[in-house]
């Protein structure tokens, strides 16, 4: 497995922002030439080069930001360093949107020891891939503005420079059942046989039993954190996320250093849709943050699946509106997450979704007196 590998000659520090997204709150309007502080730092004089601009970018502003992303996305990372340094307007950014990210610019300035927090996230330990890199995902371009600034990872990179099809997202509630677990790591092992790169967040619930079945079957998973990738969230699967960077990928857009928030989940949504071309849902409540994922997917033109439960399970509430409302197709087995990512490689040859199918039959044994 390949790994890209970046050095500096700093030293370590962390990477946390502050950026549009999480202000409190807008700093008083000033007039646009007396943004500049002639004291303040100048934040390009650190960064020459896009890669070093990027990653300097993505210690200051929170993720998925649309403002800030235009901008960069319109200027590119050194010039928008310049433009945050010269504290006037901005190519089609707002004056009041301007003055948020020049006070969050200048804060990030103010650092006392600003080279050292550089150095810290560009030591060697993690990579960060920008647009252009041969590992870079091309996938997650589709967002447009809420593209990600830059991607830290540890592990096989070469997984993000497959296609798409070779991707397929598998993700849920955290507060899963023994039938998700079930079906979630079935499903993933059958996808890992078929040489598909399995994704999902690492969390409790179907994400820990989706990268599980990959494991136990020696296939490719990645990992997408909500905090850099230094940050194993959450503790009690410190053990599989190390396994995971040491055999596949851990992935974060965020810098070492950062804690998860709740922002960076929703954030992370995004990510665990673009990175695919298909997204199954296993379990998920009726307002579990796996339906955004599924919802975001449905709006970048992504395959979208659902697994069926049992309907006295408030685990599959989410699921079965997914299939009531359009959003989702049904998903009983690999053949249906195969149909769903446009890969016509034959599936495991034994009966998709019969194991599944035996577990709600068992779940409706159990209840004495049900009919349905």
């Amino acid at each position: 497995m390949e790994c890209l590998r970046f050095t500096s000659e700093f030293t370590p520090g962390l990477g946390e922002g502050e950026g549009l997204v999480a202000a409190s709150g807008a700093p008083p309007l000033v007039v646009p030439g007396e943004w500049k502080d002639p004291d303040m730092v100048a934040l390009a004089d650190y960064a020459s080069d896009e890669r070093t601009a990027r990653v300097m970018l993505s210690m200051m502003f929170e993720p998925a930001d649309r403002t800030f992303g235009r901008l960069l996305r319109r200027e590119g990372a050194v010039e928008t360093l310049r433009l945050l340094d010269a504290g006037g307007s901005m190519p089609g950014v707002r004056v009041e949107e301007a003055a948020i990210l020049h006070h969050t610019a200048q804060q990030f300035a103010s650092r006392e020891r600003l080279g050292d927090d550089l150095a810290g996230v560009l030591d060697g330990s993690y990579a960060p891939l920008i647009p252009g890199d041969a590992h870079w995902p091309v996938s997650v371009d589709a967002l447009g503005d809420r593209a990600p600034y830059v991607l830290w990872a540890k592990g096989a990179t070469s997984f993000l420079a497959t296609r798409v099809e070779d991707r397929a997202t598998i993700t849920g509630s955290r507060a899963s059942t023994s039938y998700g677990d079930l079906v979630a790591g079935e499903l993933a092992q059958d996808a890992s046989h078929a040489e598909q790169i399995v994704v999902s967040g690492g969390a409790y619930g179907i994400d820990g039993a989706a990268h599980r079945g990959v494991l136990v079957g020696g296939g490719q998973t990645i990992a997408v954190l909500a905090g850099g990738p230094d940050r194993l969230y959450p503790a009690g699967h410190r053990e599989m996320l190390e396994r995971v960077g040491d055999v596949g990928l851990l992935m974060s857009e965020m810098p070492p250093g950062s804690a998860p928030t709740r922002h960076r989940f929703i954030a992370r949504g995004r990510l665990l849709a673009a990175l695919s071309s298909a997204t199954v849902i296993v379990e998920a409540g009726a307002r579990s943050g796996a339906l955004h994922v599924a919802r975001e997917a449905h709006a970048l033109g992504r395959g979208v699946g659902a697994v069926p439960g049992p309907v006295t399970s408030a685990a599959s509430t989410g699921t079965h509106l997914l299939l009531s409302e359009g959003t989702a197709a049904l998903v009983t087995g690999h053949h249906d997450l195969a149909t769903l990512t446009s890969d016509r490689r034959q599936a495991p040859a034994r009966t998709p979704g019969l194991r599944a199918a035996r577990d709600l039959d068992a779940v409706d044994q159990n209840r004495p007196g049900r009919s349905l």
